[in-house]
């Protein structure tokens, strides 16, 4: 297993390798998404967390997963297309993937082994958990998905001073 985020390449929503080394010295909000989910509309406050904090050095990683339910089962191209539409979502998105089972990403298995959930759980449990990486790509914490982008801001603007 990798030793910090860092270590781990992913997909572009456009199909194109990323290595998330482009990221260092960044705080990152890593969250998987979907685009038919009840917390949908989450996508909102996520891109105002962006625009807030984008220029002081926030990233928001989105990865669509269609594991939970069947919620997201367009192709990469569509997903794109409806968070841009619908949201106006200007941060980075990547290509769909698993977070569990046994073809979830080896980067969301770093992050639920370095966060694990309430009680130790590891799996997630559902679309837009959210993890808070600090500009040393340490992993701090793990949201659970009704937490809303807006009240993890006072944790993300200390992270940025």
């Amino acid at each position: 297993m990798a030793e910090t985020i860092y270590d781990y390449t992913v997909e572009s929503i456009m199909g194109l390798p990323k290595s998330l080394a482009d990221y260092k010295g960044k705080v990152l909000l890593v969250v998987n998404t979907a685009s038919k989910c009840g917390f949908t509309p989450q996508f909102e406050g996520l891109q105002a967390l962006y625009e807030k904090y984008h220029d002081r050095g926030l990233e928001i990683l989105g990865f669509p997963c269609n594991q939970f339910m069947s919620q997201d089962p367009g192709s990469n191209e569509e997903i794109q297309n409806f968070c841009q539409v619908n949201y106006g979502v200007t941060f980075p998105m990547f290509a769909k993937i698993d977070v569990n089972g046994s073809d979830a990403h080896p980067l969301y298995e770093y992050l639920k082994k370095a966060a694990p959930g309430a009680l130790g759980m590891k799996a997630i449990k559902w679309n837009f958990t959210k993890f808070l990486v600090d500009a040393q790509g340490k992993v701090l914490k793990r949201y659970e998905p009704t937490v809303e982008p807006a009240s993890i801001a006072p944790e993300i603007a200390a992270l940025l001073q």
